[in-house]
This record gives structure tokens, sequence and C-alpha cells, in this order.
């Protein structure tokens, strides 16, 4: 399939939407069967964009109520929304009858009330095995008054494992919205000199993305310089950039509800960089392709986790390298550190992970690296943005990119 194109053409095939939409629901029905769930109840936003497509607000909080989906057993999704006007007009793979009001389940009397309309809707499999994703402590002690013979279950860990492994379009999104994050990320750099502030720089790179169409952007976005990269502070501020700080870049668009992220570290200013700043930058840089290189079918995750946050590999990560799986949420499974036994899963095609090593030290700087790759016969890292040339004494053979400009 190409890539990076995003007007819809007669002369090519791009992101099949309807497709994606249909392949989602299958997934999820198939991950319903296999756990005997006989309804799920889909509160989580993102959840509900992945089930139906409804888009809504992405951030920065969870917001309980302003959507919810019913998914039952052998049938089509209900959806609950406060756009219901919006959804029965532009949403046509919605029947109209399966669109409602949305569900105001703050307190007990609106759960109630959505309740009795679940009810209607389902019939007895309200009274069967029930997954709910997302709760707060009032919601999980109305509904169980609500539906007193349902058995309720953990309903993430069945949309979970329909939303580890990406399809076609879902793969074509993700590599879309790396695309738009690697153009926020040239304007970023083109204006990242001494007397700059982090967060003009954040800005340039965030109205990069608009303009290409990104919804929103991962978590707060992060540019972060000098004393503030060791310890990592993770979030941008009005400090202005001096000559030879190090300066973290991690940012993420938004295409279709699929998030782009990945980081990167550089030099500000025309300076070479001391041999202590390159140790700590090459320890990051081999470890984060030592762990991409773990990213092929026949190993596990733990065996990505392997070269991640252990003292011995990693002397000055300071328990801050990390990685996660990435989707219509940021950071969902398969994860890669602190592992527990049940955690630990054989890789397939179609998993992606967001592979996040640090390193660093107060005084001299900190170092955080990070590439998307997907999981193949071979790895697929999307994230080839080159790296700091002054910041590296050997280049990486998973690395393709870095060292091929020219000056």
């Amino acid at each position: 399939m190409p890539e990076f194109g995003f007007m819809g053409v007669d002369w090519e095939e791009r992101v099949n939407f309807d497709r994606l939409r249909r392949e989602r629901l299958q997934k999820a029905k198939a991950a319903m069967d296999k756990s005997g769930v006989d309804a799920l109840f889909v509160f989580a936003l993102e959840d509900v964009r992945y089930l139906t497509g409804f888009r809504s607000h992405l951030g920065p909080v969870t917001i309980l109520g302003l959507a919810a989906v019913v998914l039952p057993r052998g049938g089509d999704p209900i959806l609950w929304t406060v756009d219901t006007v919006h959804c029965r007009a532009r949403m046509p793979w919605i029947q109209p009858d399966n669109v409602f009001e949305r569900p105001f389940i703050r307190t007990e009397g609106g759960t109630k009330k959505w309740a009795e309309e679940v009810k209607g809707k389902i019939g007895r499999l309200a009274e069967g095995k029930i997954g709910v994703d997302l709760l707060s402590f009032g919601l999980s002690q109305w509904l169980t008054k609500c539906f007193p013979k349902a058995q309720f279950v953990d309903g993430k860990e069945v949309l979970n494992q329909a939303k580890m492994i990406k399809t076609k379009d879902e793969i074509e999104c993700q590599k879309i919205a790396t695309m738009i994050t690697e153009a926020g990320f040239q304007v970023l750099l083109e204006n990242l000199k001494p007397g700059v502030k982090e967060c003009e720089l954040l800005a340039l790179a965030w109205q990069k993305f608009t303009e290409l169409g990104s919804e929103w952007s991962q978590c707060s976005n992060i540019v972060c310089s000098g004393p503030y990269t060791a310890p990592y502070r993770r979030f941008t501020s009005d400090r202005a950039l001096r000559e030879g700080d190090m300066v973290i870049v991690d940012i993420g668009a938004c295409f279709n509800g699929y998030w782009g992220d990945f980081t990167r570290t550089y030099v500000c200013g025309n300076v070479r960089p001391t041999k202590e700043q390159i140790d700590l930058h090459q320890e990051s840089y081999d470890t984060l392709h030592n762990a991409c290189a773990e990213a092929f079918v026949g190993k596990t995750n733990a065996d990505i986790a392997e070269h991640l946050n252990h003292p011995g590999k990693n002397p000055h990560s300071d328990g801050l390298s990390s990685g996660h799986g990435a989707g219509t949420n940021p950071w969902e499974p398969p994860w890669v550190t602190n592992l527990t036994p049940e955690a630990i899963l054989p890789l397939q095609p179609g998993m992606l992970f967001s592979i996040e090593p640090y390193a660093g030290k107060p005084g001299v700087g900190g170092f955080r690296l990070e590439h998307q790759v997907f999981v193949g016969k071979e790895p697929e890292i999307i994230t080839p943005l080159s790296f700091d040339e002054r910041l590296l004494r050997d280049v990486h053979p998973l690395d393709k990119t870095t060292g091929r400009k020219i000056r």
C-alpha cells in the first residue's frame, strides 16, 4: 500500500476506511467469542472510536459519559453520544435506531436510566457475562445494582486482545501519523537555537501537525532542555534554550485516531558535545536499536524488555527506559517493561511497539531516544528520522538514515 497520500483518489488504493472499521469490529467480536463475553460496555473514548469510528474529544483527560458503546454478542454496536444528530447524519454504518442520547452515567439515577435503555436493546444478554472497559468507583457500584444478574469481567482485556494485531489499514494510518510527526520535527529543528523557548518549539511542531490534519497530539508532548533533561522532567516549559544544551524532543501527531510517537535528543547550537555526552547518547542509541532488533516473529516482548532498565546494560537509565504498544491509544499492550509472567507474549506480525530507552547524568545531560517498530519476519522501524550525528560514534546497522545527510 502506498504511504502518505491523504486524499481519496481513484487511481490507487489508499486507506480503506470502510474496511478499517469492519475489520476492527470483526476482531472485537472474535475476541468476545473467545472470552465468552455476552456483551461489552465500552466507555473509554478511544475504545468507542475503535468499535464505531465515532470521533470526539481526545483529551487531555478521561471524560466518562461523553459517549458509550454496547456491543452485544452476535449484534451490532449501539452508540450513546452527545452528538446524536451528527452521528445519524454522517455515520451510515451505524443504524439510526442504534444511536441514543449521551449516557449520563455520572450519577446513580442517570446510570439507571441508561441501564433500562441497554436492557431494551440487548434483552437477556444483560443477564449474562458483561465486560466493562472503564469504571469510576460510583459506576462500579451502580452497574451491579442495575444489572443484578450479570457477571462483570474485565472488558478492557477483551479489547486489548483485539487491538494488539494491526490490520493493513491500521498500519497505514500509523505510518501516516509518523509522517506528520516527522514534519513537526523538521519545523522544530529549523528553529532549535539559543534563545528560543521550549514552548515556542512545541507550538511550531503542533502547528505543523494541525496543518497536516492531526486531530490531537500524543501526551502533552515533550520539549525539555538543559538541566531538565537530567533528571528527566518530561514536560514543556517556558525555559529559553542556551548554546550547548541537550534538548529532548518526544512528540507525536494523531491521524484518524492513530498516534505517532518518537523521540530524539539534539545539541542546541553549533557546538561539539563532550565525550561524556557522546557516551551517554551512544548508550541510549545502542539500547534502542538492540531492543528493536528483537521485534520479529519467534521472539517475545520479554526479549525486547531484556535490553531495558537493566543496570548492567543501562547503568545510567535511572529506571526511565520504557516501552509500550500503540494504536488508538498511544499507550496500550503489548507491554515491554515491568513484565510479569502473564504479560509475556509471543510476537506476532502486526504488533506495534514504542521503544524508548534513556541514559542521563545530572550536570552532563539526559538522552531519551525512541522508535516505533512493527513486528514481522524482520523488525520494521517506521520512525526513520536521523539522529544528531554529533552525539554518535557508531551507527547501528538498523539505522538507515543517520550519516547520509549532504552538508
